[in-house]
Order: C-alpha cells, then sequence, then structure tokens
C-alpha cells in the first residue's frame, strides 16, 4: 500500500473513531461469534462498565450475564444472519447496574477490507423514559376518558383546525355517531352542519388565539334522530404543561326541556296578562260610562281614577305582547300612559299634548306598577294645574344617571311661587306621589322652577335589566 493510501487510511480511522465517540447512543461491534470486539464511551457511561471488562468478553457474559436476553439472542442468532440490518428492535429487561430499562437496538452487518467474516454492529438507545412517559400519558388518557365517559352531558376535544380528537359516550349517543366516525371529522360537519352557525364559528375562532372561553351560547336546530333541540354551548383552551400543543374543550348542555317550561310560563303568564288588562278595560268604560251621567264636581275625579287603571291596564298589556315577559320597556310603557291620559282626561280637541322622552330601559314588573302609577299621578297634577289657559306641552322622560334611573315629567306651563321644591308634587294635588316614590326606593331630586314651567325629576336604584340582559343589576 503507498503512502498516500495509508496516510488516507489514518485519516479515515480517526475521522470514524470522533464520530463512534460523539454519538449519543451506546454503540458495540461484535465478531462473528459474538464477542464484543470495541465499544464507544456512551455504551460504558450507560452501562456503567470499561472497556477492560467488554472488549473481548462474549455478548451474554458481559457483567453477569445481563445481556443473556432471549430477545436479545432472537434478534443475534435468528435474525441477523439472514438479514444484513435491523431497524428498531425493542429489548425490556432488568439490567443488574442500571434497573429496568427498555432499549432499542438497531443492529448491521458490516464489512472491513480483508475481513470476509463481517461484523455486526449494535447501536442501544435508552428509551426507558420516553416509554414511562408514553404509559404515563396514555393512564392519565384513559383516566380523563373514564371521567369525561361519565359526565352525562355531552362533550368533545377538538384540535385547532376544529377538528374532532376524542368525545364523550354521552356525545357519541346523543349525536348517532360512531367514536371512528367521528374523529377527525371538523365540528361543522356534525350531524347535517347544524353547528356550522357563523356567530359560533366567530366565537370558537377566538377561544384557542384569544384564551376567551364561550359561556352559554344557545342554539336551536333541528337534529338527525333528535328532533328540535336548545343546547348551550361553553368552550375553554386546554393545554397540558410542556406540552405545545393546545385544544378546546367543548361542552354541550341539552336545555330543551328547560327552554320549553320557560316558554310555556311565558305563554301562561302572557295569557294572564292579557285577560288582566280586559277586565281593567272593561272597569275604565264602566268609569267612563258613570263620569257621563254624574255630577260636574265629581267629573274630575271619575277622570282621574280611569287614568290610574289605565295605566295599569297598559301595563299588562305590554306584559301580554313582551317575548321578554321578565322586563317591562319602559319607554314603550310611558308611550301607552300617554296615549290612555290623552285619551281619558284630554280628548281630541285639547290643546294640551303629552311627549315621551325615554331611553331604552327595562324596569321589573313588580315596580312597574307604582311607577306607571307614579308617571300617571305627576303628568295629571301638571294637566289639572299648569295650563289655565288649556294650551300647552307636558314632557315624560326616562335615563340613566350614573346608578339610578331618573325619571322626569315637565311642562312648559304657568309654573308655581312656592319654592319649596322638596313638596312641589304634594302641592300640586296628591299625597299618592309621595306613596308610589317610597315604592320604588327612590326619591325627589331637586326641581326646577322655570319662568315658564316646571320639572319634577324622581330618581331610584337601577334595579334593572338592560336591553338583551339576563343578569339583574344590582345597585
Amino acid at each position: 500500500m503507498s503512502d498516500i493510501a495509508l496516510g488516507e487510511k489514518a485519516v479515515s480511522d480517526i475521522a470514524a473513531s470522533d464520530i463512534v465517540e460523539t454519538i449519543p447512543s451506546a454503540l458495540i461491534i461484535l465478531d462473528r461469534n459474538l464477542n464484543i470486539t470495541s465499544a464507544n464511551r456512551a455504551f460504558y457511561q450507560t452501562f456503567r462498565t470499561s472497556s477492560s471488562e467488554t472488549e473481548g468478553c462474549h455478548i451474554y457474559e458481559l457483567g453477569n450475564r445481563q445481556w443473556d436476553i432471549p430477545a436479545l439472542r432472537t434478534l443475534l442468532e435468528s435474525v441477523i444472519p439472514h438479514r444484513a440490518s435491523v431497524e428498531g428492535f425493542e429489548v425490556e429487561h432488568d439490567f443488574p447496574t442500571i434497573g429496568r430499562r427498555t432499549m432499542l437496538v438497531n443492529a448491521r452487518k458490516i464489512f472491513r477490507p480483508g475481513n470476509h467474516e463481517g461484523s455486526i454492529l449494535l447501536a442501544i438507545e435508552d428509551v426507558s423514559e420516553e416509554r414511562a412517559a408514553r404509559a404515563e400519558s396514555k393512564r392519565n388518557w384513559q383516566l380523563t376518558q373514564s371521567i369525561v365517559d361519565t359526565i352525562r352531558d355531552p362533550l368533545v376535544v377538538l384540535e385547532q383546525d376544529m377538528t374532532i380528537v376524542t368525545a364523550s359516550k354521552a356525545f357519541f349517543t346523543i349525536f348517532g355517531i360512531t367514536e371512528e366516525e367521528a374523529r377527525g371529522l371538523r365540528f361543522s360537519e356534525l350531524g347535517q352542519h347544524q353547528w356550522d352557525v357563523p356567530a359560533l364559528r366567530h366565537l370558537m375562532e377566538k377561544v384557542l388565539p384569544e384564551n376567551k372561553p364561550i359561556e352559554s351560547f344557545e342554539i336551536e336546530d333541528n337534529f338527525p334522530g333528535l328532533g328540535r333541540r336548545v343546547f348551550n354551548l361553553n368552550a375553554r383552551k386546554i393545554f397540558q404543561a410542556g406540552n405545545h400543543v393546545t385544544r378546546m374543550l367543548l361542552v354541550f348542555e341539552d336545555i330543551t326541556d328547560r327552554k320549553q317550561r320557560e316558554r310555556d310560563a311565558l305563554s301562561l303568564t302572557n295569557e294572564i296578562s292579557h285577560r288582566i288588562k280586559n277586565n281593567l278595560q272593561v272597569i275604565v268604560g264602566l268609569i267612563a260610562y258613570e263620569a257621563r251621567s254624574t255630577a260636574l264636581p265629581c267629573v274630575q275625579g271619575y277622570s282621574a281614577m280611569q287614568a290610574r287603571i289605565g295605566a295599569i291596564a297598559q301595563l299588562y298589556d305590554l306584559i301580554s305582547q313582551s317575548s321578554r315577559g321578565e322586563t317591562i320597556a319602559m319607554d314603550a310603557y310611558l308611550r301607552e300612559i300617554a296615549k290612555t291620559m290623552s285619551a281619558s282626561l284630554l280628548g281630541h280637541t285639547s290643546g294640551i299634548k303629552i311627549e315621551v322622552k325615554a331611553e331604552a330601559l327595562d324596569i321589573d314588573p313588580d315596580r312597574a306598577v307604582p311607577f306607571g302609577l307614579l308617571v300617571n299621578e305627576l303628568a295629571t297634577n301638571a294637566i289639572k294645574h299648569a295650563f289655565p289657559g288649556g294650551t300647552g306641552r307636558v314632557v315624560l322622560s326616562v335615563g340613566q344617571v350614573d346608578d339610578q334611573i331618573e325619571l322626569t315629567v315637565a311642562d312648559d306651563g304657568v309654573g308655581m311661587k312656592d319654592k319649596d321644591l322638596a313638596k312641589i308634587p304634594e302641592k300640586r294635588g296628591s299625597d299618592y306621589v309621595a306613596i308610589f316614590v317610597r315604592q320604588l326606593g327612590g326619591t325627589i331630586a331637586p326641581s326646577e322652577l322655570e319662568e315658564t314651567g316646571t320639572i319634577v325629576r324622581i330618581r331610584f336604584p337601577f334595579l334593572l335589566v338592560p336591553p338583551g340582559g339576563s343578569e339583574r343589576i344590582a345597585a
């Protein structure tokens, strides 16, 4: 062999040696008799042995015969003779020096120049921790799945692209699909695409990137095999510590029966309110009939009574028409009161007009009665005392001031000489005002006496439900 060839061989041997010593996997080379001819540093460190104890030793006699493993014998004596290489052969064994370990063995026949018998290169990778973590993850998953399957409400776990990872038994049962059919299916493709709702899709797209949970998103539709159902949806982002995979947990609550009970109760409330309204209207008609044949001094009293009962009748009319049941729109209520008062107290030929300027606020039915009667009383007082000339304007207003509701009854009449503002309502002819204010839990705010009119303000706590809301707001 030339000097150049010898030099190249030396460089090649040095490079190969460096590579072998750098590789983190344990490497050993066996001759055809399964004697160890060499090993790398990773092998000695992993199995806590030395080169003097290893090289020249038969593989099965290494240490105290810890490598005399049936699985390894099968690999070396049955598999390797017939194959040039073996990938991912798993060996699990109790090693005296390092305990129970799982080793992944790759084997390959190697041949060197001048050696026709060849050798066996074994690369041994300790995958014990990986296998233990996988087993622990599997146990945790099985435990989680067991917990999930005991929950009555259907729930499903989704990937970031909204495909189904897994679901509870209740989910598969209620939607009539199998686990195999569901896995990998996009959530929007379930059933007949009932869940492909733009508003829901928009919310779900915010759960993962923005970590915004979905709370009680209501959806109603016809579902195959279920019929007409109503579901509440709640969603949360879920993740595991040390795992960058993020998923979504979606829980379904079937509220069909509850919604039906609510609708039945609302329907009954509306029906009863409608009947009460009709009965009150009959009473209003009877009062109007009596007023036509009574003495003139009594007519005003009959008209006032007619307006008060009419205000209550309009409340029940609004309740019977309302789809909410729990609240009354104050702006609509004021308009109905104004209409009733115009008809009962003013008539079509009167020069006095009643106007309404109100914000879109709601009031609970329990307080709507004293509220309506209070409005009626204040407006009646203005009509009776503010316009001796028979013409003018009364404005009914309601709005929010901080955490209170402010009712304002203003007129552009003659005004009042008395500056005792706290007693203006009583001075204007009705002790009922104080009673109704007290029932609302309110106070008579400072009023304003104009040159040509009077403004009376009543404030009471904002124990109201905002439009579209479902939770009562505390004062």
